[in-house]
């Protein structure tokens, strides 16, 4: 059984996508992953599969890349805690990133996030979202 039931991943990188995606399903991590190219096509699910609160579709954890066109992961944030409450899912939200420049590390601190993982996603990475924020045993898969 998964360990949750959607994860949203949000990156311009049609690869990186697919990787992950790949990582996702062998690692049995969620029943469904969306994919969205940019912050906006981010909002857009959100909005079409978080309608009901107990939708299965309504992602649990977003992998929310730092630099993407059209609407970079610090402005879906922004965009993401303008949304009414209601709107807005119990989520777990990573930011992706390949940078670790200081300012871009410091523009981090405050945001709702949930943390930060420097790309490529591994295995490990995974497990230690997992262990942190659902409360799965290390290493359990």
């Amino acid at each position: 059984m998964a360990a949750i039931s959607c994860t949203l991943l949000v990156d311009d990188d049609d690869t990186t996508n697919f990787l992950n995606q790949t990582l996702l399903r062998r690692m049995a991590v969620s029943d469904a992953v969306l994919v969205a190219g940019n912050g906006q096509q981010a909002l857009d699910l959100l909005h079409t599969h978080c309608q009901a609160a107990t939708s299965s579709t309504c992602p649990a954890l977003i992998l929310l890349d730092m630099k993407m066109p059209r609407m970079n992961g610090f402005e879906f944030l922004q965009a993401y805690a303008q949304r009414p409450e209601q709107e807005n899912p119990s989520v777990v939200i990573i930011m992706l990133t390949t940078s670790l420049n200081p300012l871009d590390i410091a523009k981090m601190q405050g945001l709702p996030i949930a943390g930060y993982l420097t790309k490529p996603l591994t295995r490990e990475k995974i497990n230690q979202v997992l262990q942190e924020h659902f409360g799965y045993p290390a290493g359990h898969n």
